[in-house]
């Protein structure tokens, strides 16, 4: 099979697609997140520490600069960005409402939960309509 045919077929598979569209969707949304933290979140985090700033923390080694307050930034800015996706997924899962399951039938004789579509009640004989 020529390499081309394999990708053509690869393309029309259902998953790739689904896939191209949460990496697109995937991209707006770290989009609005990343808004949220940066304009919302981080400022007032700042107001409440007094404006703390990790970024300019650095040691030097030989001729290396080693600025490990980036990494202290990194890894705060990823936790905060972690904590609003939960809430936000927590939020919208409230939103969404569950789907509902048909009640099992029932024997109109012994009340007996039977299988769908049964003619005769397991239980007790009776038979179901």
């Amino acid at each position: 099979m020529g390499f081309v045919k394999e990708f053509k077929e690869f393309i029309e598979q259902g998953n790739a697609m689904d896939m191209a569209v949460g990496v697109i969707i995937g991209g707006a949304f770290g989009a609005i997140v990343t808004s949220l933290v940066d304009d919302i979140i981080s400022p007032i985090i700042g107001m409440a520490t007094g404006g703390i700033d990790f970024s300019s923390l650095a040691v030097t080694v030989g001729s290396a600069n080693l600025t490990y307050g980036n990494f202290i930034m990194a890894v705060i800015n990823f936790l905060i960005i972690a904590f609003v996706i939960f809430c936000m997924v927590k939020a919208m899962n409230k939103v969404r409402k569950p789907a509902e399951e048909a009640p099992a039938p029932t024997c109109p004789h012994c009340l007996e939960e039977v299988k769908e579509g049964a003619t005769k009640c397991p239980h007790c004989g009776g038979a179901i309509k």
